[in-house]
């Protein structure tokens, strides 16, 4: 009986939450896309060296978007890309670091200035 539901746990198509009336079911292939896309996000991040909001759902977001503008808006061709479940792992991994660079360009002289005003040097 144990390994009846050990093997359904390993080969189940996802997951379903029930709240209320509503239901909600994520795939395995959603879920490996947001493990590849909280990997690609902190990879990016500490490439850049700058953090972003939020922390790991904030990584999480930035490889979502990043993936997404790499592949369906921003299409670049002429090289082999690494696709693991769908997505392609280079290309997701420009998105966000563009996306990152874009949002230390934005967000740099409001954290610059606050920063300077309250150091103090004793």
């Amino acid at each position: 009986m144990a390994s009846l539901v050990t093997r359904s746990l390993v080969l189940a198509s996802g997951i379903t939450i029930t709240i209320g009336n509503h239901a909600f079911s994520f795939s395995t292939s959603f879920i490996i896309y947001l493990i590849i896309a909280a990997i690609i996000g902190i990879v990016a991040e500490l490439i850049v060296g700058w953090r972003l909001p939020f922390g790991i759902v904030g990584a999480i977001i930035l490889g979502i978007v990043g993936a997404w503008l790499m592949t369906q808006v921003i299409i670049i061709s002429g090289f082999g890309d690494i696709v693991i479940d769908g997505v392609p792992l280079i290309r997701a991994l420009i998105g966000a670091l563009v996306l990152i660079a874009i949002w230390h360009a934005i967000t740099y002289p409001f954290w610059n200035n606050r920063r300077r005003r309250y150091y103090y040097r004793g």
